[in-house]
């Protein structure tokens, strides 16, 4: 069998490519189709769920985007050698209608190819921390932010995008059926393994049209989600948000930021608080001892985790609709080596002592702090129905910055 293709029939490679995409393409479908479903039952709170569960749903969102990039390259490396090779003609060429219509779903399979893949693959990057790619390029990509609008936009391309892949390839299937079962040609033959003996095609001019119409089908497909609403049901209803009183302190919080750093299947993901208050007093002692203290508030509805804010706050994690506010508050100390924050810490009516080192930087009547603590989520009833760490890491990083003008 030669490697190249001719007027008449498909090189080795070409056969190849064909095949092995086919695999690719209905391994990764299923997959993708199962983990979704695992997905949805996941987040709605009437569905009871288990992490064995979970870690199954991010092994098969692991395997279905392991695919989908090979995919994306497999597709890749086909277009370019099929830009180099002759393209064997059509035996039904004389069948304009019908030519037309196959070489226009032959574009169409080409685009979905690459495009399925593309926008599942930045989807991936613009997110944190769920079902990794298995192989060694990374979770990232260049010029693609963390981003949960980014993310959002991109899993409804995924999704349009994986319907036309899904149309033109029960088009592309179907013609070859009836080509073998009603025509009884070669045109099935040709792309199977061996020599076809396949007879030569008829004279014949390709022409552009097919693929014009094929963008034509993109378009009316991307025109058709917007205006049925595809891209415009994004992160649910917005959390409520609980209200913070105005707090007297010693010292006025200028700016800073309060996060949080889990791990989710070995991957760190960080989020952080918008909205919290910190009534402040303290004076920097010469020697060891007791420097001051602090009340925090924080609004738990305020807090943003990339794409699993709204599963952090359900009921069996920060359960934000009966606990929207956490507090900690504490005595500071300045010891030996640094400063330390020393008291009860409460998250979902459950208090625990906890100490939070940090450190200091005064100049005239303005202190830079950095502080951070480890907490383990159960102790504070987080994520219960998840005990162990094989999908969702115990330990939870918190850290705090700040920079502070001491009042009048």
């Amino acid at each position: 069998m030669p490697l190249k293709n001719t007027q008449s029939s498909y090189g080795g490679l070409t056969k190849v490519f064909h095949w092995l995409t086919a695999l690719l393409i209905l391994t990764a479908l299923p997959l993708g189709w199962i983990a979704n479903d695992l997905a949805h039952a996941i987040y709605d709170p009437s569905i009871a769920t288990s992490e064995d569960d979970i870690a199954r749903a991010a092994r098969l969102f692991s395997l279905h985007k392991t695919i989908g990039v090979t995919v994306f390259f497999v597709a890749l490396a086909r277009i370019l050698w099929a830009l180099t090779q002759t393209k064997p003609g059509l035996l039904n060429a004389d069948n304009k209608p019908e030519a037309f219509a196959a070489e226009t779903v032959h574009w169409l399979l080409y685009g979905a190819l690459v495009l399925v893949p593309l926008s599942g693959w930045i989807h991936h990057a613009a997110t944190e921390g769920f079902a990794p790619i298995l192989w060694p390029l990374g979770q990232n990509l260049p010029l693609v932010p963390k981003s949960v609008p980014l993310a959002e936009f991109t899993a409804d391309l995924h999704w349009l995008f994986m319907w036309v892949l899904v149309g033109s390839l029960a088009l592309h299937i179907l013609g070859a059926l009836k080509h073998h079962v009603v025509d009884k040609d070669s045109t099935l033959r040709r792309m199977l393994p061996g020599i076809s003996n396949a007879p030569e095609p008829p004279e014949q001019q390709h022409s552009n049209i097919p693929a014009f119409a094929a963008v034509a089908v993109w378009a009316a497909v991307l025109i058709g989600g917007w205006s049925i609403g595809v891209f415009s049901h994004h992160s649910g209803a917005a959390t409520d948000t609980a209200e913070l009183t105005e707090v007297q302190s010693d010292w006025q919080v200028q700016d800073g930021a309060l996060s949080i750093t889990i791990s989710q299947l070995g991957s760190p993901v960080t989020g952080s608080f918008a909205d919290w208050t910190a009534a402040i007093a303290f004076d920097d002692p010469a020697e060891p001892g007791l420097a001051g203290s602090v009340d925090v508030a924080v609004a738990i509805g305020s807090l943003s985790l990339g794409t699993v804010t709204d599963q952090a706050m359900g009921a069996d994690f920060f359960d934000n609709t009966q606990f929207p506010t956490a507090q900690f508050k504490a005595d500071l100390f300045k010891t030996e080596t640094g400063f330390e924050a020393r008291g009860p810490l409460t998250i979902k009516g459950k208090s625990l002592d906890i100490v939070l080192p940090f450190t200091l930087e005064m100049e005239g009547d303005t202190a830079r702090m950095v502080g951070s603590a480890d907490l383990n989520r159960l102790d504070f009833d987080v994520g219960t129905s998840q005990p162990t760490e094989e999908s969702l890491g115990l330990a939870v990083k918190v850290g705090v910055n700040l920079t502070a003008l001491r009042g009048e």
